[in-house]
């Protein structure tokens, strides 16, 4: 029988680079503290409670939600980030709390079919601007939710919504207060966030590789030449010689996660403890992220990110997908600007009289079935049905799964 792994000694006694809430920049809107949890516990209580939460279940990842009970969702795409985020920064004694609300929020933005739809969406909206998930997310959070009587959004810590706000341009950070001040002097947020930024790209990368092998349109032979997947196999391999193809892949792939989030982990702390800082402000005023990974496992991420957008992203049904996804939204944000009567009068009230700015924020908060029945409702004569045939869920190639 195994024996329990031994509790890792903390590298930092006090957590003295952890965010507090008793450091907080505070909440827009005054309230009394809560009771029996910490303010960011509330904080991401609130996220998990909010509309806009619950239906990124319906929102693309990678794979449309017809094609598949098994694929990953915008829904479990966050979860999987909060998981991984939580682990790296207790490991480093971080606020474990403030990390979970930034990755189970760090999406709430995103638009239905996945990049596609920003993709879309940001063409569609250029005259204001574009259009950034992330932004979008921080909108949600602090006017477009409803929930609360005293106030519009969540009333979220200003930490957390920083930790949000991943990108930002120059003309919207002048727009944005202290929120947007570090976009302008080029200064870092909270380690929280630098956390929940990195367990986004491990986690998606890891389970797009998952989604691709599943589809069958991705192969452990495109990894190949990966120095990362290289060391899992050879590890998966020492330790369980017959394991049959699923359960080696799946092994191979959290192997891979292991060594990433090992390496991210053991890179912040020396660079935490090479910085020469003494507290999270300090790490806030640096012009660099102190939570990064080695620069040879970065080599190696980045071309698991080059290998998936040239065998999975880019190709095939998923290629058709969102190219079908993009000329469905952009036609129905038009067709919304000709008929605004069409948008719910709570998007128009916070669009300080933007019709764009309206149908954007209406569309964003769309799940891929409604848009679909949106767009067939409101453009019968169009090809609303190509969406759904794009990646059809009797497609050959899908049919593993």
């Amino acid at each position: 029988m195994s024996r329990p792994a031994k509790e890792p000694n903390p590298p930092f006694d006090n957590g003295a680079y952890a965010m507090l809430a008793s450091k907080s920049m505070g909440r827009r809107h005054q309230e009394p503290p809560p009771s029996w949890r910490s303010e960011f516990q509330r904080d991401r209580d609130r996220i998990v409670h909010s509309s806009a939460f619950r239906r990124l279940e319906y929102k693309t990842q990678v794979f449309a939600n017809h094609e598949g009970d098994l694929y990953r969702t915008r829904l479990t795409h966050s979860l999987e980030v909060a998981q991984v985020g939580r682990t790296i920064a207790r490991a480093l004694v971080l606020n474990e709390d403030l990390t979970e609300a930034i990755a189970l929020a760090h999406d709430l933005g995103h638009p239905p079919f996945g990049h596609a739809g920003q993709a879309a969406l940001n063409r569609c909206t250029r005259d204001i601007g574009g259009f950034e998930h992330n932004y979008q997310a921080l909108r949600i959070v602090e006017k477009l939710e409803r929930r609360y009587p005293d106030f519009d959004g969540l009333n979220l810590l200003f930490e957390t919504r920083e930790g949000i706000l991943k990108h930002c341009s120059r003309a919207r950070a002048l727009t944005l207060g202290a929120l947007g001040e570090r976009f302008l002097t080029k200064t870092q947020p909270t380690l929280e966030a630098q956390v929940a930024n990195l367990a986004d790209e491990i986690a998606y990368n890891h389970h797009d590789i998952d989604d691709g092998l599943r589809s069958g349109i991705i192969t452990l032979e495109m990894l190949e030449d990966n120095p990362v997947f290289a060391e899992a196999t050879g590890r998966v391999r020492k330790d369980w010689p017959t394991l049959d193809q699923p359960i080696y892949s799946r092994s191979v792939i959290r192997e891979m996660m292991g060594i990433f989030i090992d390496d991210a982990i053991k890179f912040s702390l020396s660079q935490i403890k090479g910085s020469g800082i003494r507290s999270c402000d300090e790490a806030r005023g640096l012009n660099h992220r102190l939570i990064e990974m080695s620069p040879i496992r970065k080599t190696a991420h980045i071309k698991l990110k080059q290998t998936l957008r040239a065998n999975l992203y880019e190709i095939g049904p998923v290629k058709r997908f969102t190219d079908a996804a993009q000329a469905l939204l952009t036609e129905l944000y038009s067709t919304l600007l000709d008929r605004e009567q069409e948008i719910p009068p709570r998007f128009v009230a916070h669009a300080a009289g933007s019709a764009e700015l309206a149908a954007s924020d209406y569309i964003a908060g769309m799940t891929d079935r409604f848009a679909i029945d949106m767009y067939q409702r409101l453009c019968p004569g169009g090809g609303g049905r190509e969406i759904l045939n794009a990646c059809a869920p009797n497609d050959p190639v899908l049919s593993h799964r």
